[in-house]
């Protein structure tokens, strides 16, 4: 059975930290990536990496102030995020795929159950 957990969520004040989680099991996939939600909108693509090589993508709201890696041997993406914001506020969905798409939602067969992040001003 294939589980993506998230952790790492939380409240944190304007120009702080958090640093996501995301376990990955029952199976190895080409890409796993990060989107966010706000109620009333569409789902909003943050980073994505290819599990294998070097491909690592970000939104242009994410660049600069987020970092995606991975630990291969836990099968576990992270995204750190630092300088938030509180338009950063949203819950955070790790996404997998095992094919080729990294940008859309649905490029990726594989979801998370989400975790809130919450920056206040």
């Amino acid at each position: 059975q294939v589980q993506l957990v998230e952790s790492g969520g939380g409240s944190v004040q304007a120009g702080g930290s958090l640093r996501l989680s995301c376990a990955a099991s029952g199976r190895t996939f080409n890409v796993m990536g990060w989107f966010r939600q706000v109620p009333g909108k569409e789902r909003e693509f943050v980073a994505a990496g290819h599990w294998i090589g070097t491909g690592t993508y970000y939104a242009e709201s994410a660049k600069g102030r987020f970092t995606l890696s991975r630990d291969n041997a836990k099968n576990t993406v992270h995204l750190q995020m630092n300088g938030l914001k509180p338009e950063d506020t949203a819950v955070y969905y790790c996404a997998a795929t095992i094919g080729t798409g990294w940008r859309y939602p649905y490029e990726y067969d594989y979801w998370g159950q989400g975790t809130q992040v919450t920056v206040s001003s």
